[in-house]
């Protein structure tokens, strides 16, 4: 099966699809368990980067933190809840949310240096070379000729200085020089990679289509569209926990995408887990009370055990 390029595509990614209706008209209002606020992951992203941008700190964190409240495992949203710390001198909170970021995904060079350089500044010596060491081995795995060379020969330098008690000018500024490289993309920038991602998954080119769509995550953050790809890419591949987490996350950001519900489904009958394939039916079923295409696909996986498309 080919994919087919959603409605976001072409800017709409920007004011994201997955946005379902509210609630309204008479009767009783909602409990508070469920009307407590569920933000828009990706809008709050790119609240956030505007804000550092523009060294409103103490927004930056509110909006970041808003953004983890639905998608705490995104690994850019981390690292940026961290430089917006920084930027309010919480260098003990800061610190936390690098290290998390480094956890996460262990290619954001830049939250490892941040990790080291806050531990040095921090006066912890110890915790500040168990990073340093850490960046060197990447470097020794890159052996000079990886895309992050640069980068990793920067986190080496600047960690070993803190460690060397070299002080900086301001944390705050360097940080978000640093993020403003990486991670600071534009949506004109993310819709482009994101296209680009659908062409390399339609041409069954899975390995690269993940590292666009990590591109394209770094100017959306965890927006449900990107994530579902990711962890169709990553099924493809036969990466099923990996795939899981993507499907997982993209449903926490948007409970009701209709994409992540139904390869999530047909993730469980990969995996023989019918009964669970059957559960994400039901709830496509009730959001498509006049038919979609999303049930019928998963329908059809469930009545024969795989892809109906693999015969």
């Amino acid at each position: 099966m080919r994919i087919q390029i959603p409605v976001l595509a072409l800017g709409l990614l920007a004011v994201p699809a997955f946005a379902s209706g509210g609630g309204g008209g008479g009767g009783m209002p909602s409990l508070p368990s469920a009307s407590a606020p569920q933000y828009d992951a990706a809008a709050e992203y790119r609240t956030g980067v505007a804000a550092l941008q523009a060294k409103d700190f103490k927004a930056a964190k509110t909006a970041f933190d808003h953004a983890l409240s639905v998608a705490s495992r995104d690994a850019n949203t981390q690292y940026l809840a961290g430089v917006a710390r920084t930027g309010l001198g919480d260098l003990k909170g800061a610190r936390k949310f690098y290290a998390k970021a480094a956890k996460l995904d262990a290619n954001i060079i830049v939250a490892w240096r941040d990790l080291g350089v806050t531990d040095g500044q921090l006066g912890d010596k110890v915790k500040a070379q168990e990073t340093l060491s850490a960046i060197r081995a990447q470097r020794s795995a890159c052996a000079e000729t990886c895309p992050q060379a640069a980068a990793l020969k920067e986190a080496d330098e600047a960690v070993a200085a803190a460690l060397n008690g070299v002080p900086t000018v301001s944390a705050a500024p360097a940080a978000g020089a640093a993020a403003g490289a990486l991670l600071f993309a534009s949506s004109g920038f993310g819709d482009s990679e994101y296209l680009a991602a659908v062409a390399l998954i339609n041409d069954r080119k899975y390995a690269q289509a993940i590292e666009t769509l990590q591109s394209a995550q770094r100017a959306f953050g965890a927006h449900p569209d990107i994530l579902t790809y990711l962890g169709f890419a990553n099924r493809k591949l036969g990466r099923f926990d990996i795939a899981e987490s993507y499907y997982r996350a993209a449903l926490a950001a948007a409970p009701a995408h209709r994409g992540a519900t139904e390869y999530f489904g047909e993730l469980m009958v990969e995996r023989r887990d019918i009964a669970g394939a059957r559960r994400m039916l039901v709830k496509l079923d009730a959001q498509c009370r006049f038919g979609c295409i999303e049930a019928e696909e998963l329908r059809a996986w469930i009545s024969v055990g795989h892809s109906p498309h693999s015969l």
